[in-house]
């Protein structure tokens, strides 16, 4: 991989008036094949959650569909784990 690896993004949307805490996490990383994977992971805030790989020729297909997923996510009502670390649990 190169040397500028793109950073793992961790998504919240917490809802209280519909009982919804849910995260999203995007990250890629190598394969031993030389590669990329995007990893994403989902669920409910306090839990596991549930995990999916996707594996790419190379690592701009996957930052690609990093970027594709990460502005989906936005447009539903995800905010940055940073941006909302500040919120209350209701």
């Amino acid at each position: 991989m190169s040397g500028s690896d793109p950073l793992p993004v961790h998504l919240r949307r917490i809802d209280p008036a519909q009982n919804m805490r849910r995260f999203y996490g995007l990250s890629v990383q190598p394969t031993l094949f030389g590669g990329a994977s995007l990893v994403r992971t989902w669920g409910r805030i306090g839990t596991q959650g549930q995990m999916m790989m996707e594996t790419f020729d190379d690592e701009a297909q996957a930052c690609q569909a990093m970027k594709r997923l990460e502005c989906r996510k936005k447009r539903r009502g995800y905010e940055s784990a940073k941006k909302s670390q500040g919120d209350t649990m209701g």
